[in-house]
């Protein structure tokens, strides 16, 4: 599959990751001081920032940028969805 034509991420808006968001080193700048996203709205587990936010926010853009030559789309996708399971 080329770089160009990844498959979307089945992300299902559910927020289990934007609530977490001091678990990670990457997107702990993030966090309002009660490890949720200071951009999360509650009431529609939305992004109130979704068209400007941060890279590392962006899944596909974020693969691309930094994991491609790491590990495959597919690869990433399961193990990315195993984390969400767990959350």
């Amino acid at each position: 599959m080329s770089d160009d034509a990844l498959t979307p991420f089945p992300c299902n808006a559910c927020g289990k990751c934007c609530r977490r968001v001091s678990a990670s080193p990457e997107t702990a700048f993030l966090d309002r001081g009660d490890g949720v996203c200071q951009h999360f709205v509650e009431e529609t587990h939305l992004c109130a920032i979704y068209t400007t936010r941060p890279l590392v926010c962006r899944v596909e853009d974020y693969y691309r940028a930094k994991l491609r030559d790491v590990i495959g789309w597919d690869e990433f996708v399961r193990l990315n969805m195993a984390i969400c399971e767990k959350l």
